[in-house]
Order: C-alpha cells, then sequence, then structure tokens
C-alpha cells in the first residue's frame, strides 16, 4: 500500500532523528529530476523515460555507504532526497509502514511454561 501524503506533513516531530532510524527513507523510489547534479553513472532508466537512483538486490538505495549506513553521495544527492524531511509526516509515515511490516516478519514462538 502506498503511503499518502499527510495533512501534517509540515509539522516536524522533534524526537525522530536518523540515528535511531533503519534509514526507511533510503529504501524508496528515488526520481532524480532534469536539475540534480548526481554523480555520473548513478542513474538508472525507470518506466516513462524517467531516470531513478538504482537499488541493491535488498532494496537499500545503491548510494548509501554500507559500514556507515550514510548516503554516499549525500552533497550531491537528488532534490527528492533533499525535500524528504527528517521527522515530517511523510518520515513519520514511512517509519510507521516499515514497523507493521517488519512485525509481520518477525517469528512468533510459542514457549510452553510447563
Amino acid at each position: 500500500m502506498p503511503i499518502e501524503m499527510r495533512d501534517d506533513d509540515e509539522l516536524i516531530d522533534p524526537t525522530v532523528h536518523c540515528d535511531d532510524c533503519e534509514a526507511v527513507c533510503c529504501r524508496l523510489l528515488v526520481i532524480v529530476e532534469a536539475g540534480d547534479r548526481v554523480p555520473r553513472g548513478t542513474t538508472t532508466p525507470y518506466e516513462g523515460g524517467l531516470q531513478v537512483m538504482p537499488r541493491s538486490e535488498d532494496g537499500w538505495c545503491a548510494a548509501i555507504d554500507r559500514p556507515s549506513m550514510r548516503c554516499g553521495i549525500y552533497e550531491q544527492r537528488p532534490e527528492t532526497c533533499r525535500r524528504f524531511t527528517m521527522g515530517g509526516g511523510y518520515c513519520r509515515a514511512i517509519r510507521e509502514d516499515y514497523r507493521r511490516t517488519a512485525a509481520r516478519r518477525i517469528a512468533h514462538v510459542l514457549v510452553d511454561s510447563a
């Protein structure tokens, strides 16, 4: 189910920090706009003639530096990434959706207490 923009997107939750997140935003489809100055060779073709940031097989943006879990092209990141507001409504909605999805993947094991 796609995440929709919310009425409270401009409201920032100051308790939300990237340091305690699983970089959920770095798993989204990122459309590269005409004026973006991403490094050469870091985009891939997409439907309708669009260019996007490629993703690894596991869904992460290919620009993520795995050891640090930080953007490897931060200073040249696409405008889409620049507009994504940490703690904004869209950020909070994506994090909540990810938590629900991740919870469904956790195996539940019943332990007999007898």
